[in-house]
């Protein structure tokens, strides 16, 4: 969308938090609000972000990074006065620009989208997004002409009988021409009871110009909310829950209880997957399509292949194949590569491992730093000795390779293709192909040993 820029308005404390946390980074549905702005904006094309911050600053910096510019607003003196601060970074230039708070991650792209076109398409100088609330209470009132075009914004406590009747309600959201949104900024004032400088106040100032200001009603009231403390942050959060879930079940995936399962805003989910109560799924995470997962898992930053089941499990930035499942109770940590078709059976952890294509661990076991091949079994309670108190090793183990019960497998140290390792053994060197090795003291019988000790009668 060229000539189209966004001034997110982010530099407030948010002392209603009650938070050591800056207030557009506490998280909806993993990720900060103003992200969510952010990326809204972004997605509908314009072409310069500039993001005015203040307490907090740094760390927003390191949130957003590239995704914006960056404007220090010194003293919140108001939103106008927030507003002016990108003066440097758009003053001058022809176009449209949006102006949204950071603590509104509900407001749909779409409706920003529509803002603007209503905007352009009316040759308006300023455009309001509006919304019809069945309690108006606090909210400032739009009063439309005969033509439909707004006259004015009363704010609740100057609203006369009739305006206090009005239900469409002013959302805080804007869209300007963008020269005409600093020339009308220079004329606004501190008047008020707080010395602030409002940005409402330039509504007033384009219509005494005679300029046309109009207004969009978001057919959605409850995208315009705003995130001031715990409560709304809350409800903010139960909202785009409810909207990913929804997008989801309307794209073929089935979710068997909405209320009780988590998704980011940028997973990617396949048809005919289904989801189970307790599901938390984060992050940039892809399931392929006729998969299970759930219930009780969570899964972050990771890809899970089709027609595979996670079951009870907690899988963090790791890859899982096609056909494979994992769980009940396991754990794959981060840097996990596990192939089609493999069996990662009940109370097995895997860490910084890649695990062939129809391998079998199927309970009781630790993997880390090792690299399996395929049609490996990895028998009940076998682990990987990766780490010796200061440093940790790589174990590699062939195709075909056969880990009886219990063994430990002493890294560095390789198992080549076919080899056989006898339960109870630990691995401490290097086992050839189509080897058997066996690491374990000679068993003895000593008869009658019980009754010498005289622990039985």
């Amino acid at each position: 969308m060229p000539n189209t820029y966004a001034v997110i308005l982010a530099a407030g404390q948010g002392t209603r938090m009650k938070s050591k946390l800056y207030k557009v980074l506490h998280p909806v549905c993993g990720k900060p609000m103003v992200e969510h702005v952010v990326d809204h904006v972004t997605s509908i094309g314009v072409s310069k972000v500039v993001s005015i911050v203040g307490f907090g600053a740094e760390k927003v910096e390191q949130t957003l990074g590239a995704k914006s510019e960056y404007v220090l607003q010194e003293e919140q003196l108001g939103t106008a006065h927030a507003v002016m601060q990108a003066e440097k970074a758009l003053g001058g230039l022809e176009g449209t620009t949006l102006v949204i708070c950071g603590d509104t991650p509900l407001i749909r792209p779409e409706t920003m989208q529509a803002l603007v076109d209503q905007h352009e398409r009316e040759g308006a100088k300023a455009t309001i997004l509006t919304a019809i609330a069945e309690n108006p209470t606090g909210y400032g009132r739009i009063v439309r002409g005969e033509d439909g075009l707004v006259l004015r914004n009363v704010e609740h406590k100057d609203a006369n009988e009739e305006e206090l009747m009005i239900q469409e309600i002013n959302t805080g959201t804007y869209c300007f021409d963008n020269r005409a949104l600093f020339e009308a900024l220079k004329q606004v004032g501190n008047d008020n009871a707080q010395g602030e400088y409002y940005l409402p106040d330039v509504i007033r100032i384009l219509k005494e110009q005679g300029e046309i200001v109009s207004a969009y009603v978001t057919p959605d009231f409850t995208e315009t909310l705003g995130v001031n403390d715990r409560v709304a942050l809350a409800e903010a959060e139960r909202l785009m829950r409810q909207r990913i879930a929804e997008k989801h079940m309307r794209n073929g995936v089935t979710i068997l209880s909405p209320e009780q399962t988590i998704i980011s805003s940028e997973a990617v989910i396949g048809q005919d997957t289904v989801l189970y109560p307790g599901t938390i799924i984060e992050g940039s995470t892809v399931i392929g399509m006729e998969s299970q997962i759930g219930p009780n898992t969570h899964i972050v930053d990771s890809i899970i292949g089709e027609t595979s089941t996670v079951h009870s499990s907690v899988i963090l930035q790791s890859v899982i194949g096609k056909g494979t499942a994992v769980g009940p109770f396991a754990h794959i940590r981060p840097e996990s590569e596990v192939g089609d078709e493999v069996k990662i059976g009940n109370f097995v952890e895997v860490k910084k491992s890649t695990i062939g294509n129809q391998s079998k661990l199927s309970h009781l076991s630790y993997i880390g730093d090792a690299s399996i091949g395929s049609n490996v079994n990895v028998g009940c309670g076998s682990i990987t000795v990766n780490y010796d108190g200061k440093n940790k090793y790589k174990t590699t183990i062939g195709d075909h390779v056969f880990i009886g019960c219990n063994s430990n497998l002493v890294a560095p140290v390789e198992i080549e293709d076919g080899a056989f390792i006898a339960a109870g053994t630990t691995v401490t060197k290097n086992v050839p192909k189509r080897s058997l090795a066996i690491g374990r003291a000679r068993q003895e019988n000593k008869e009658g040993y019980v009754d010498k000790l005289n622990l039985n009668n």
